[in-house]
């Protein structure tokens, strides 16, 4: 509780103005009590990196990938702390449970859609064994989550190739990170919104170890959207099971990073917040969901194995909860902001979240 008492105190650093060009505070919307980091981006973790690539072409081929690195020397070689959290299964994360039963993550991390998770492996392969050291490696866990973009993409045409992936690992770079309808992003519905990629991140005082946790997710799910309170789909009459039974199914892919020492056990903990984050947005992780929370810290293995940095103990962990769930939160209520309307497979048409109206409603709110 003391922590909690403390970050409360620190209430006015959240209006701390970011360079993301669509996310929510651009129009004046600041959830939580933390401040974000210079990006309000996954990469304010120092040496995270992501790289996107886009295919939208003709009239049905709205999908991508995003590809999303720990670091940037041999993963393999120098692997980091990781665990993996399932909301709710209804999905594909390859090298999952690996992931969980060693407690570490050897390969970049790709977002991607269902039928192209085998197009994401095989780029894996096809970048990570051919690094200088991995000469002799003969097995490689690759990691790779999806959603379901086919209401607008056609996703049987599986159209994403391995050439693809290798080219989004390849682009991947610190700084700013796209957001919105790139990458893994590109064709996904959120909340009967376009939804896409989004991302945020938290960074805590120094008297509370001053780490950087940041969250990218890829949203593609249903609900009730929330967004500080304000009930949007409510108010705007467009939320799960108004119209059909099937309407919140969908999917969130929600990968978190922080710089904070923390082994397997604690990153677990950590990737469990995350689905709070979600929950505050008004998702529920309905039936046929797949939300998935991969955690890794950027700390090499080697060094917290060694003792040579000492992992944090457990109750020095609470304020990166609170960070978990207020970038997770605000990760997704950014890819609706950064989300343009969308035309795509079979002539359908997906409606951006109408901001203005929603920012409205916001300053009402907040009005004294």
């Amino acid at each position: 509780m003391r922590f909690l008492l403390i970050l409360f105190l620190i209430t006015g650093l959240a209006c701390h103005k970011t360079s993301a060009q669509n996310s929510a505070r651009n129009y004046g919307i600041t959830l939580g009590v933390l401040s974000p980091g210079k990006w309000n981006a996954i990469t304010d973790v120092a040496g995270v990196a992501v790289g996107q690539v886009t295919l939208k072409e003709g009239d049905n081929i709205r999908t991508g990938v995003t590809a999303i690195l720990p670091h940037t020397d041999n993963l393999f070689q120098e692997k980091v702390p990781a665990a993996v959290y399932v909301g709710n299964g209804f999905g594909k994360l390859a090298g999952s449970t690996q992931v969980q039963e060693l407690g570490n993550l050897e390969s970049p991390i790709v977002l991607t859609n269902t039928l192209s998770v085998a197009a994401g492996i095989e780029g894996i392969l096809d970048h990570m064994l051919f690094l200088e050291g991995n000469e002799n490696v003969g097995s490689l866990n690759a990691v790779v989550g999806e959603t379901n973009d086919g209401y607008l993409n056609d996703i049987r045409g599986r159209h994403v190739k391995p050439a693809n992936v290798v080219e989004a690992i390849n682009k991947a770079k610190s700084g700013p990170v796209k957001e919105g309808n790139v990458g893994a992003g590109t064709g996904t519905v959120c909340f009967g919104f376009k939804g896409g990629i989004g991302t945020s991140s938290r960074k805590l005082p120094e008297r509370l170890g001053g780490y950087t946790v940041g969250v990218l997710v890829q949203s593609n799910f249903g609900g009730v959207l929330q967004i500080g309170g304000i009930p949007v789909g409510k108010n705007l009459g467009q939320y799960s099971f108004k119209n059909q039974l099937e309407s919140a199914d969908g999917s969130c892919m929600m990968v978190l990073a922080t710089d904070a020492p923390l082994d397997h056990r604690s990153l677990e903990r950590m990737a469990k917040r995350a689905m709070m984050g979600l929950a505050r947005t008004g998702g529920i992780a309905s039936n046929g969901s797949g939300d998935y929370v991969l955690a890794f810290s950027t700390t090499r293995e080697q060094l917290l194995t060694s003792g040579e940095t000492a992992a944090l103990a457990n109750d020095e962990i609470s304020p990166l909860f609170l960070a978990v769930i207020e970038a997770t939160e605000e990760a997704i209520v950014n890819s609706l902001f950064a989300a343009d309307d969308m035309k795509g497979k079979n002539g359908r048409l997906v409606k951006a979240l109408p901001k203005d109206q929603v920012t409205a409603w916001f300053q009402e709110q907040q009005a004294p």
